[in-house]
This record gives structure tokens, sequence and C-alpha cells, in this order.
């Protein structure tokens, strides 16, 4: 071959002209674009990164008015000093105060957390003494909301509530050992528990406060310390005592207070009794269509929340949640109880992926039509095998930088589709031209290819880099827009400059197979040959 190529577009055509592995390599391309597809974790939009911390401090005896002057205000203006806090609000109420410190959108949360801790550590001089120590509980975005929520209901209209709770609370432990499953929690079940309901009057009459009754209690239902010591003869004594309370007569013989010489036991002036937490106000019911199309009567229901750990696939730990409900269907019908599953990202996840990937798919075949019609089938062909290979290279680096495919994943590749054949179809239209024109008369077919190619790399690298460089501010967009629009910057420049490497080593080689010169070129490579 006498010419040379002076750019890397040309360098890599004569590597890769002649090399038996290039078709390897191909094919391993998309493989290893089919597997992360498959194993890269699936969501229905991409996560944010948003932080903040809720601080609860507890002053005993405190009215609201005092609470806002001794620990909410002096505490908003430490949490001003603290870098990156957005938004400061606070909530002041009978004996305590909540503080809620919202970061900038991007910041990092082990950081932000550690900054609120830090900065409230430093000054709890400023809090007034009996303040209990502060509370402080990050806000998790990846476990608070969850990504599936499964409704249970009683099909016995005389079944109890608790009876329920306690059915669904055996199915919660169950989901908690699934893997990747972060928290799982249970909303509107009423629970079992002892109610003490106090008669106002005889509590009048004896003279007696509430408090006392609650003191009394606490004293059984907390667990006694034990008590060892030493007797003369070196064995140790042991006293201890479980928890007090098993039935209602438990509670029923606590002392509560002396009146003279005789005990005033708590059944003197309450009434105790099993039931649930009735103090709970909240509760939820639910209505579903039947076989019929009929909405049903409302039902009691309980729901179980179940998130998922950052950066793991919703749409596999869904399904382990669903085959888990599946396995104790019989159980649930035994005790009369239904389910229906109200929520799942998991299913929505993968629909939305499996669409766009359908699109995409279609999208390559429109651009496959369009191309025979311009250049030809067999350069169609050519410039179609391109754009799998680019896509599969740049799935593989989303999924070595831990994203996540994600409907704006799959849009950063339908937006970057019209751009990721330029660099073929410029190739293969060079190589087209320089088959058919009386410049390449004589000339050997793989340097036709390595020129061909060769000419058109820099203006080519140029016009990619200038398109890159027009989504690299994106990456710089600030806020909920930044972080919901980051995998388009993330992804659009890879599967651009992976178009280059792959239209400069897979289109030259395929054309050297698949295209044909003119009658009167090939008779030239004929007399060459025997030459």
């Amino acid at each position: 071959m006498t010419y040379q190529p002076k750019d890397y577009a040309g360098k890599l055509a004569l590597i890769f002209l002649r090399n038996p592995l290039t078709l390897l390599l191909g094919f391993f391309l998309i493989f290893i674009g089919y597997v992360s597809l498959e194993i890269t974790p699936r969501e229905e939009n991409p996560q944010m990164v948003i932080s903040g911390s809720t601080v609860i401090i507890a002053l005993p005896g405190a009215t609201p008015k005092e609470v806002e002057n001794v620990i909410i205000k002096p505490l908003e203006r430490k949490l001003k000093e603290v870098k990156g806090i957005e938004h400061i609000y606070g909530i002041a109420m009978d004996s305590f105060a909540v503080v809620n410190a919202t970061f900038y959108i991007g910041e990092e949360k082990e950081d932000s957390n550690l900054k609120i801790y830090d900065k409230i550590m430093q000054n709890m001089n400023i809090f007034p003494k009996g303040i209990m120590m502060p509370i402080i509980k990050p806000l998790d975005i990846d476990v608070d909301i969850p990504i599936v929520t499964v409704a249970f209901y009683s099909k016995d209209k005389n079944m109890k509530p608790e009876y329920l709770y306690d059915r669904v609370k055996e199915i919660q432990h169950q989901i908690n050992g699934v893997p990747n499953v972060a928290v799982t929690s249970l909303k509107g079940g009423k629970r079992h528990q002892f109610n003490i309901l106090v008669d106002q009057n005889k509590l009048a009459g004896y003279n007696i406060s509430m408090g006392q009754i609650m003191k009394a209690v606490e004293s059984l239902a907390y667990n006694v310390p034990d008590i060892k010591g030493r007797i003369s003869d070196g064995r140790i004594s042991m006293i201890s005592l479980k928890n007090g309370i098993e039935s209602e007569k438990d509670i029923d013989k606590i002392i509560v207070a002396k009146h003279g010489d005789s005990a005033i036991y708590l059944r003197d002036i309450a009434h105790v009794e099993l039931g649930n937490d009735i103090q709970n106000f909240k509760s939820a019911h639910i209505s579903y269509r039947d076989d019929q199309n009929n909405f049903s009567n409302l039902y009691d229901q309980v729901t179980l929340t179940v998130s998922k750990l950052q950066g793991t696939n919703a749409v596999t730990i869904a399904e382990a949640v669903k085959d888990e409900l599946e396995l104790n269907k019989n159980i649930f019908e035994e005790n009369g109880i239904g389910f229906i599953i109200t929520r799942n990202d998991g299913e929505r996840a993968n629909e939305a992926v499996n669409e766009l990937v359908f699109h995409l798919i279609l999208s390559i075949i429109i651009i496959a039509v369009l191309l025979v019609f311009v250049l030809g089938w067999r350069e169609s062909l050519i410039v179609t095998f391109t754009v799998p290979a680019i896509l599969s290279v740049t799935l593989f680096v989303a999924y070595l930088t831990d994203q996540t495919i994600n409907r704006i994943t799959l849009f950063a590749f339908l937006l970057a589709l019209g751009l990721l054949v330029d660099a073929a179809i410029i190739v293969i239209e060079n190589i087209h031209r320089h088959l058919h024109s009386k410049e390449s008369e004589g000339k050997n077919i793989d340097e036709i290819m390595v020129q061909a190619t060769d000419e058109i790399g820099p203006p080519t690298n140029i016009a990619t880099l200038a398109i890159i460089l027009t989504m690299i501010p994106m990456a710089f967009v600030g806020q909920m827009m930044g972080q919901f629009m980051q995998p388009i910057p993330a992804n659009v420049p890879v599967a651009l400059v992976a178009s280059l490497f792959v239209a400069y080593i897979f289109t030259p080689y395929l054309s050297v197979r698949m295209l044909k010169r003119d009658h009167k070129n090939n008779n030239h490579d004929e007399v060459n040959k025997h030459v």
C-alpha cells in the first residue's frame, strides 16, 4: 500500500481492515450491550440527590411561645451558618420543637447530615437547661418514597382490625428479608394495646392526677434491672422481673395512690380493656372493581409500603415482592384477607424502558429504510450495524459508572440517534465516491478504503467535538432540572465518541466485503492481481 494515513481515522481503518479479530470485536460489542441492557438497574425516573434533616428537640412543660423563643429562633440562626442550606422552617408545639433544614439539590447527603449534626453539637450551650437530647432525622428520598404499596383488607366484616394488622405484620417481616429492600412500613393499621379508660369524676374524687397513673403503669411496664449481690457462701443471688403486663387483670391491680390507710387500685378509677390504639384516628379504606366491573364496598385496609436501596433494580425488587405475596396467597385466603397492589414502580419502569427500547429499534429501522433510497441497500446495512454497536458501548459505560436505565437515559439515546449515524454516513459516502471515481482507477481496494476514511477524519472529528461541547454545559445546570436531565450530558458525549471509533473501524471493514466497484475499476483490480 502506497498511501500512508495521517489521521487516527485512517490509522484505525488500516489496523482493523484485514484483522481477523474485527468481526469478533463487533460481536463482542453487541454482546456486552445486550448484557448491560439486562443487568443495569431499571427505574422509571432518574434518582435525584436531595439532602435535608429534621431536628426534634423536647423541652417538657414549655408552651409553644417559649419553645419558639428559646429553641427554634436560636437554632435557626445557627443553622443559617451551615453552607449549602436552602430553606429552614420550624414548628413550635407544646413541649417540643421541630426544625426542618433542606439543602440545595445536588448536595451530598452524608456531608449535609454531618454538617447539621456538628453545628448542633457545637452549640448545645445556646439551649436552656432541661432540654432533652436533640433527635436528628436525616431525609432520605430513596427510602421515604416507596416503589411498591400493597393494600390488605378483610373480607370478613366481623374481623377485628388488630387481627388484620397482626397478619400483615407477619408478611412484612418476610418481605423485609427480600434482597435490596431498604425499609417497609405499615400505614392505616390498628395495633393491639391495653386501653385505660379513666373516670374523670372518680379521678377528681380521689384527688389523683393523670401523671400518677402514668408513673404507676410505667413501673410495671418497664423491665426491672437485675439485682446481683454476693452472700456469705460465695453464691450470687439474682433478682429479675420480666414485663409485668400480660392481661387486663395485671393492670387492674396496679396501686395508683393511697387514701388514708387504704390503697387505691387502678380498677377503682378506670376501666381497663384489651383492644386497639383507639387514640389513632388515622384510617384508610379501599374499594376495587370486581369481575363484573362493579365497585365493591369500602373495606378497612392496612397499607404495606416497600422502599428499595439506592441504585438497585426496581423491576427485580418489585417482582420479588410479588412472588412473596403469591407464596402466601393461600394463607391470606384461609384467614379471610385479600390484597391489591396499588403501586408498582417496577412494573411501570419496565414498561417505560421497554416502550422506549421499542421506539429506539423502530427509529433504527426507519433510518435504515431512508438510507436505502439515498445510498443503497448495502450501504444502508453497513450504517445500520454501527448504531447498535454504538449504543452497546454507551450502555456498557453507563453500567460501569453506576447509572440506571430510565426514561431520561433512553431519551438521551433517542436524542443522539440522529447524530450517531453521521460519522458512519460520512465515511460510507466518501468510500462510495472513491469506488466510483476515475482517480481511484488502478488503486487497490484496501488503499481506497484507508484513503477515503483518512480524508474525512479531521473534519468529522471537529464536527463531533463541536456537538459534544454543546452538550457539556447541560452538566452544570443546578437544582432539580440539572439532576433530572443529568443522563443527557453523561451519555450523549459517550455515544458520539463511540460513533467515531465504530465508524472508523467497522465501516471500512464491512465496505471492503460488501461494496462493489465499477466494472472498469474491477478490471484494474484483476490486472493488478495477475501482475
